[in-house]
């Protein structure tokens, strides 16, 4: 074999001893940068979720339901996706932990809407209290598809609010909507009025 044919092959060998070694210590700076950056957005999203709940902090208490319950007129389970101030979507409601996504089981009674979430707090909305509800797409930065969203409009501490649920069977929610706004007369024809204003 003379030299000219082995000088390639030694061009290969001189490549392969030449390859670049793994620089570890700028591998393990690049993830202890990403793990640290990520801390921070955390830290920061942490931050303004408890920014907003003290800005919400005149929001009272939130009801309790009555010791003895009436009969239910409607029974329903779903999940909670948030509450926010009456026809502002994006608004997220902190306060009380009704900022907090939960399975729900949603009770209905002449004496108001009971919502018993197993992971969050309960809340009850007195019947007085209740303004009216309609189908939507989206609440809380969540959204659906078109009425794919119960959102109920009620009143507390002189604010009003929006809570939007999505029923295990969302053929009901329509029900849920023509019972709470007989049950609110006027008031419910009005924020549904106010509501397809406003859209």
């Amino acid at each position: 074999m003379s030299a000219t044919t082995n000088l390639p092959l030694l061009g290969l060998a001189a490549e392969q001893k030449s390859q670049q070694v793994t620089d570890w210590a700028a591998r393990i700076g690049w993830v202890v940068g990403l793990v640290l950056f990520i801390a921070l957005l955390y830290w920061l999203m942490r931050q303004g979720w408890k920014w907003r709940g003290t800005l919400q902090g005149d929001l009272p208490e939130l009801p309790q339901r009555p010791e003895h319950p009436d009969e239910p007129l409607l029974t329903a389970t779903g999940r909670y996706h948030g509450s926010t101030s009456a026809g502002q979507w994006l608004d997220r409601i902190v306060a009380h932990g009704l900022g907090t996504r939960s399975r729900a089981e949603l009770t209905l009674t002449a004496r108001g809407l009971d919502a018993h979430r197993p992971a969050a707090q309960d809340f009850f909305v007195p019947a007085d209290r209740l303004r009216g509800a309609r189908l939507d797409t989206g609440i809380a930065g969540k959204v659906l598809t078109e009425g794919g969203l119960l959102v109920v409009t009620w009143e507390h501490g002189g604010r009003r609010l929006d809570s939007g649920f999505r029923l295990d069977h969302s053929a009901d929610q329509t029900r849920w909507v023509e019972k709470i706004n007989a049950m609110c007369g006027d008031n419910g024809v009005a924020a549904m009025q106010q509501h397809e204003e406003g859209a």
